[in-house]
């Protein structure tokens, strides 16, 4: 990319970050919502790059750890407007999802616990279920390319079931699909070498334990969500519950939900759930530790991956591993949605919603907004019928 002057520079930047403002306020329905507004946007309307360019930069993305329609709007900043057009980008598309994830949570902590605001919870949480489960469908039809890559998704399960760490049933996964695929190079059968493989990394990743809240380790836990999470934004999800639930004891299964709820009736990126759960456990700064420590880590991947990126992307060996992180991402989504469906679906109300939202969401691809919002009409008036 060649510089601009700097007085088209400086325009670029305040264009950039006007655009990313409004997407962030507006892009409701989640990442391929938001990458479909982008590239109507930047390639049909204004004519920032190609349509080529634009699935070289939407590629990239896929490739990187983290919120994938993030890291595409950093990626346009940066080739619209340089270093600055990649902050501008970043911070503007984040900032609207940011502001009102956080109004909800001190509505939330305010009046949490009144019987209106679980009303409207009750008809929520089940749309949830099924918008989990509708990219869960989404994830398996490209995940599983191969009868191998199914065994090495049941075998993530079965870890998952066993409580391993969720970030080691991904590089686990990663690490024996790779495995299998130099062992079958190689004209090995060693299974046993698959494993050593895998188990040490497994190990390493699986070693952390419970620790006492503090903003510090808050801050620390986001970044390492941010630097790891390949797949589907829901697959936070399954890093969520497996620490700050069933390991920490910082949040109930009900709170998470109600977290992802707010992530998900805000436009914008659905990894401000963090800023929810932050806010949750530690007030404001809470909020603002936790929403910079799960986006840092994209700014960093993006600025530094250009041709690390384009070389990843034609090995073979990094296709591997990252097909056996992607079916061990699917373990997990499935296991989370089963567990979730469990806190959310109680009753023979909470499950047609649930089951009349996927079907909504399959057979007419309904904005998942109206859902929510339907949801929670449901929950309210339900409770005024019953109160």
């Amino acid at each position: 990319m060649e510089p601009l002057p700097a007085s088209e520079r400086a325009r670029a930047v305040r264009e950039t970050a006007a655009y990313f403002l409004r997407l962030g306020l507006t892009a409701f329905g989640g990442p391929a919502a938001h990458i479909a507004m982008m590239r109507d946007e930047v390639v049909r309307r204004r004519g920032w790059l190609t349509d080529e360019e634009f699935l070289d930069r939407l590629g990239a993305a896929n490739l990187l750890p983290g919120p994938s329609s993030t890291e595409l709007a950093i990626y346009l900043g940066w080739r619209r407007a340089g270093a600055a057009g990649l902050v501008a980008a970043g911070v503007c598309f984040i900032l609207p999802a940011f502001l009102l994830t956080l109004a909800l949570a001190a509505i939330y902590v305010r009046y949490g616990r009144l019987p209106q605001a679980a009303a409207i919870f009750y008809g929520v949480k089940p749309v949830i279920v099924a918008i989990i489960a509708q990219a869960l469908v989404g994830l398996a039809r490209t995940a599983l390319k191969s009868g191998t890559l199914a065994a090495v998704g049941a075998a993530a399960l079965v870890a998952a079931l066993a409580h391993v760490d969720a970030l080691a049933v991904l590089a686990g996964g990663g690490a024996l699909a790779l495995a299998v695929r130099r062992a079958r190079l190689m004209r090995h059968a060693g299974n046993g070498a698959q494993l050593a493989f895998a188990a040490p990394l497994v190990a390493t990743l699986g070693a952390a334990g419970a620790a006492a809240f503090s903003l510090t380790r808050l801050f620390l836990f986001f970044v390492k969500v941010g630097a790891v999470l390949f797949g589907s934004g829901y697959l936070l999800l399954a890093f969520l519950r497996a620490d700050l639930v069933d390991r920490f004891g910082w949040l109930t299964s009900s709170q998470l939900l109600d977290a992802v709820a707010a992530g998900q009736i805000t436009p914008g990126p659905v990894f401000t759930t963090a800023t929810f759960i932050g806010y949750l456990l530690g007030g404001a700064p809470g909020a603002v530790v936790a929403t910079v420590g799960i986006f840092l880590p994209a700014f960093v991947f993006v600025a530094a991956s250009g041709p690390l990126v384009a070389r990843a992307r034609r090995s073979a060996g990094a296709g591997a591993f990252l097909d056996g992180v992607n079916v061990a991402a699917l373990a997990l989504m499935l296991l989370v949605s089963l567990q979730l469906a469990r806190t959310a679906c109680v009753d023979m109300v909470t499950v047609a919603v649930a089951l009349g939202s996927l079907f909504c969401l399959q057979r007419f691809r309904t904005n998942s907004l109206w859902l929510l919002l339907a949801g929670a009409v449901l929950g309210f008036v339900r409770w005024r019928i019953i109160a």
